[in-house]
């Protein structure tokens, strides 16, 4: 049986012109706008460290180590910081859990203690808060084939890159969640003001400052 050479190229035709109509956003979800298809978001990660045990307490660089995380706790206003101590019963581990909740304490942020299972009684100390992530997203990955476009629709990876940008200078992940409360007015100054435009006199605080005078020039 003889194929004819139109029917082959009719066939090969039907292949290019099928992979040519895939659609430019690919084989996923439309989104609703070209730019939904990245968006926002954040994700929880450990901040921890790890102070090795010693017979004689903490070092003064642990106690540098354990400051820098309170710090950070109270910048993220996270709820609790824990401390891990191993599971065994080691005298030290156990001394070296304690003292490292004392030293967090002045931070203000609530101190939990507890245990976690660890093949070595005197494995380290393990001190971390949970914190939020803002997201970023590996742009290089999703663009797909730019050929692609068949539909005239947006490619993969349009509006990737501007979100990872803004997710990776964005300084509280917590903004992305919604917006912080406002604190409360100034209802004093408010009424000052009132009263200062009612009887017709400036509303402006006077400054105390007059400026050099022109009798204070140098001549």
């Amino acid at each position: 049986m003889k194929i004819s050479p139109v029917i082959v190229l009719l066939a090969v035709g039907s292949t290019v012109l099928a992979g040519c109509g895939t659609p430019a956003s690919g084989l996923g979800p439309e989104p609703l706008t070209p730019l939904s298809r990245w968006q926002l978001r954040v994700e929880p990660q450990m901040d921890q460290i790890a102070l090795a045990v010693h017979d004689n307490g903490l070092s003064a660089a642990q106690r540098t180590a354990l400051a820098g995380l309170a710090l950070r706790a109270r910048q993220d206003q996270t709820a609790e910081i824990v401390v891990e101590a191993p599971s065994g019963e080691d005298p030290a581990a156990l001394q070296m859990a304690w003292a490292a909740a004392e030293a967090l304490r002045p931070s203000g942020t609530p101190v939990r203690i507890s245990a976690y299972a660890a093949p070595d009684p005197r494995a380290p100390i393990v001190v971390g808060y949970a914190r939020l992530q803002a997201v970023t997203y590996d742009c290089s990955r999703q663009w797909g084939s730019l050929t692609r476009h068949a539909d005239n629709g947006p490619a993969q990876g349009l509006g990737c890159a501007t979100i990872s940008n803004m997710a990776a200078q964005i300084a509280d992940p917590r903004d992305i969640l919604g917006q912080r409360p406002m604190a409360p007015s100034d209802a004093s100054r408010r009424t000052v003001v009132i009263q200062h435009y009612r009887q017709g006199q400036p509303t402006a605080t006077q400054s105390t400052d007059s400026g050099p005078q022109l009798s204070d020039a140098i001549s």
